[in-house]
């Protein structure tokens, strides 16, 4: 009989994921760069109670997360040190990102149990991307997550697939642009199109003026339920059908079907659910995205077999990276 052990720290696993974002919603991690500081120190710097900070970083230090050195004194770990603000991989937005609203959300999952909808729309009265609109802050916070956690997934994309063959690179729903211009950087002839929504590519302009890349990167404005910029070799959408049900993924694919060149490829950059029991964090995604999107799920092969067939795409292969994600490449039906 398996220990009940196990099981209780699952059950648990909240009270470590919201003393992390705590911390690094503080900054505590940026206060002990230096070295080792006294929690009475730290406390002072965040505008917190003293006892409780305490027991914040008490707690973290016992799963490796910060270290007490002596009574009182904390430093950072390898582990801590990834809540740092501006270090490779920081994961200090994330943190945050996921402790605010995707943490009421999940605390609402049972409506999305009972009715198969969106707890985030139906606690905030509008969708995530909507809610993104109205909450500057909050999509700063966003914005800097996912550039953040791109770092690792995008060596890994660069490392995985070789890009030689496309002249034209369309990046469909590519948000801060990081993904594309670093396979500019490193496929020199290539060209790119960076295309979202006005207000996405508005606060991505000012990061991307400072890649100088601007003979090779043109950014375009839109809706990619409406259209997308015409004229690419290959359409690339990173994590963007994943947030859409089938019928509105469609739509999106359809749009690139219609404006890419022929030959024409497609590649999708998604998690590809195993079948059985086999582990995998995408399946915990899915109830993300349940959870936080409007007809948001991580698929399986066949269901982006599926999807890619009713949009005029055949699969051609998926290939795997070292990170979670897979670059499922498709192009279109010979009719």
């Amino acid at each position: 009989m398996s220990s009940p052990t196990t099981l209780l720290e699952a059950i648990r696993g909240y009270r470590i994921s919201q003393c992390i974002y705590i911390a690094a919603k503080l900054g505590i991690a940026d206060l002990l760069k230096d070295g080792e500081q006294h929690s009475d120190v730290l406390a002072t710097a965040t505008n917190t109670n003293k006892d409780a900070i305490y027991r914040l970083l008490r707690a973290l230090a016992s799963v490796g997360i910060f270290a007490e050195t002596q009574p009182h004194y904390f430093q950072l770990t390898p582990l801590a040190a990834y809540l740092q603000s501006d270090v490779p991989n920081s994961l200090k937005a994330y943190a945050i990102m996921l402790g605010e609203e995707h943490y009421q959300a999940w605390g609402s999952i049972m409506y999305s149990m009972q009715t198969g909808e969106n707890a985030f729309e139906n606690l905030y009265g509008m969708n995530f991307y909507e809610f993104f609109k109205h909450n500057t802050s909050s999509a700063k916070t966003f914005d800097r997550a996912m550039t953040d956690l791109s770092g690792v997934v995008n060596v890994s994309i660069l490392a995985a697939y070789n890009f030689s063959s496309i002249g034209k690179l369309v990046d469909v729903g590519g948000g801060n642009g990081k993904l594309l211009s670093s396979i500019l950087e490193a496929y020199r002839t290539m060209t790119g199109v960076l295309f979202d929504q006005p207000d996405v590519i508005d606060r991505a302009s000012d990061l991307l003026e400072t890649i100088g890349l601007s003979n090779s990167l043109q950014l375009a404005k839109g809706d990619f339920f409406k259209a997308v910029p015409v004229g690419g070799d290959a359409y690339m959408l990173k994590h963007i059908i994943h947030n859409w049900g089938d019928e509105e993924a469609i739509a999106i694919l359809q749009n690139c079907y219609q404006a890419m060149r022929d030959p024409g490829v497609l590649l999708l950059m998604e998690i590809v659910i195993p079948p059985g029991n086999e582990p995998c964090t995408g399946k915990f995604m899915d109830i993300n995205m349940l959870t936080i999107c409007p007809g948001g799920r991580e698929r399986t092969e066949t269901e982006y077999r599926n999807l890619l067939k009713k949009a005029g795409f055949k699969l051609t292969k998926i290939v795997p990276t070292e990170s979670e994600i897979s670059i499922i490449e498709a192009v279109k039906y010979q009719i």
